[in-house]
């Protein structure tokens, strides 16, 4: 395991990466090594200075593949310290083995106890979902995304979470975590919807308000487990009082009037009664009972059916707009809006195919992005649905105009874009 495509490159060809190394050129089809001791000693060898920068993106990739296969060495080193730990007989009979596993490993890296804890029950996760390890130890996903599906599977049995892994783990790599954590949420949900709605009702019983100090003598309000459409109304809500304070010459910038306004109204001030916009996605089984099969809030995730249909069926003031698809194809077969004056037919089309912003891992809904013209407007003076995309501020007018990035549609959905750097990346025009 230690040598995980070490014995495969023979030392005539690891010899000749060296030369090539000290040439200031990449060696050949590094990109392509697995992780191990081949690797590692390459990498090692590598002056990043020197390095062109299309290279250089081309060794991160390399280094967070050997950093990850590592990481998976180290997680089977814990879990192994844990089974040697329970072997021991202690002097008052008691099965003290995670405990005692726990304390030797936080003093033996300097961890504090939760932190101890925390490394150990991934490592025993790791453990328990073994082709989550398997990805981790080639390299194919890393730490942030194994601890995303060990502890968005850990309330599944043994055989239905390996299940939900089977369905994600090949796409993993392609996700940001916040892709991967709804993809999960979609996964747990549909293999189990009776579990999904207990956990969500018993858990809401648990909805609570925290306020702790911070270091800096500032202080936290904190409101857990509450019910994610009125969370996703009123941060909307929020949202667009900061951004019409902004367009009002406001000079503070959007997070401080995000949190003013959200102090502001806690405490009796009413700048606009109006509620916030959310974005509800269903299929027409769901909507009509037939099936438990996930809907989507734009800007969350997925949400179980009964919230999807409650959705559906009534809000509680502000807008609601729905996209009602196919189950089988998870085309948009129909959208709409609550408002009485709709916004514009061209904008509601682009919200209700692109969903978010279609720039690669950008989460942000449709609705608040810019429309970009995938040509310039001042080449053809014209605007058809086709030619526009959803890209947030950020992405439409820093990265794509500023920068430089490119993208152009695939057949399927998805969108290819390409770097100044010259590497190409594949977004997908699916819901994760």
């Amino acid at each position: 395991m230690c040598g995980c495509g070490f014995l495969s490159w023979g030392t005539d060809i690891i010899e000749h990466m060296f030369d090539t190394v000290l040439e200031d050129v990449l060696p050949p089809r590094i990109d392509e090594m697995q992780p191990g001791a081949a690797a590692g000693a390459m990498l090692a060898a590598v002056e990043v200075g020197r390095l062109s920068a299309h290279d250089l993106v081309t060794v991160l990739g390399s280094m967070q593949r050997q950093i990850s296969h590592l990481q998976a060495q180290l997680y089977a080193t814990m879990a192994e310290i844990a089974d040697r730990a329970d072997q021991f007989e202690y002097p008052d009979g008691t099965d003290l083995g995670w405990d005692a596993a726990t304390v030797e490993i936080g003093t033996a890296l300097h961890l504090t106890r939760r932190s101890a804890e925390t490394e150990l029950g991934l490592a025993a996760g790791l453990r328990r979902l073994r082709r989550v390890w398997n990805a981790l130890l080639r390299g194919s996903i890393d730490r942030s995304r194994a601890r995303v599906i060990v502890e968005g599977t850990a309330h599944l049995d043994e055989t239905t979470a390996r299940r939900v892994v089977d369905a994600v783990i090949d796409d993993a790599a392609t996700l940001t975590t916040g892709q991967l954590t709804a993809r999960l949420r979609r996964c747990c949900i549909e293999v189990d919807p009776d579990s999904a709605r207990d956990r969500y009702e018993e858990t809401l019983q648990q909805r609570r308000l925290v306020v702790e100090a911070s270091p800096s003598g500032t202080a936290h309000l904190l409101g857990l487990d509450l019910p994610p459409d009125r969370v996703m109304a009123i941060g909307e809500r929020v949202d667009r009082l900061a951004a019409s304070l902004r367009r009002a010459g406001d000079s503070r910038t959007m997070d401080q009037l995000r949190a003013d306004v959200y102090l502001d109204l806690l405490s009796g001030c009413q700048p606009d009664r109006r509620g916030g916009v959310v974005e509800l996605r269903v299929d027409l089984a769901t909507l009509s009972g037939l099936s438990q099969a996930p809907g989507e809030l734009a800007g969350y995730g997925p949400v179980i059916a009964d919230i999807a249909r409650q959705v559906a069926e009534a809000h509680r003031g502000g807008e609601w707009r729905f996209s009602i698809t196919d189950p089988d194809t998870g085309l948009a077969l129909h959208d709409g809006t609550t408002r009485r004056r709709p916004t514009a037919a061209q904008r509601r089309t682009v919200e209700a195919r692109d969903r978010t912003c279609i720039f690669p891992g950008c989460r942000i809904p449709a609705r608040r992005c810019d429309l970009d013209h995938r040509t310039r407007w001042s080449q053809h003076r014209s605007t058809c649905r086709a030619g526009l995309d959803a890209l947030c501020r950020y992405h439409h007018n820093t990265v794509r105009h500023r920068i430089g990035w490119t993208h152009q549609p695939l057949p399927d959905g998805d969108h290819l874009w390409t770097s100044p750097l010259g590497h190409r990346y594949t977004t997908s025009g699916r819901s994760p």
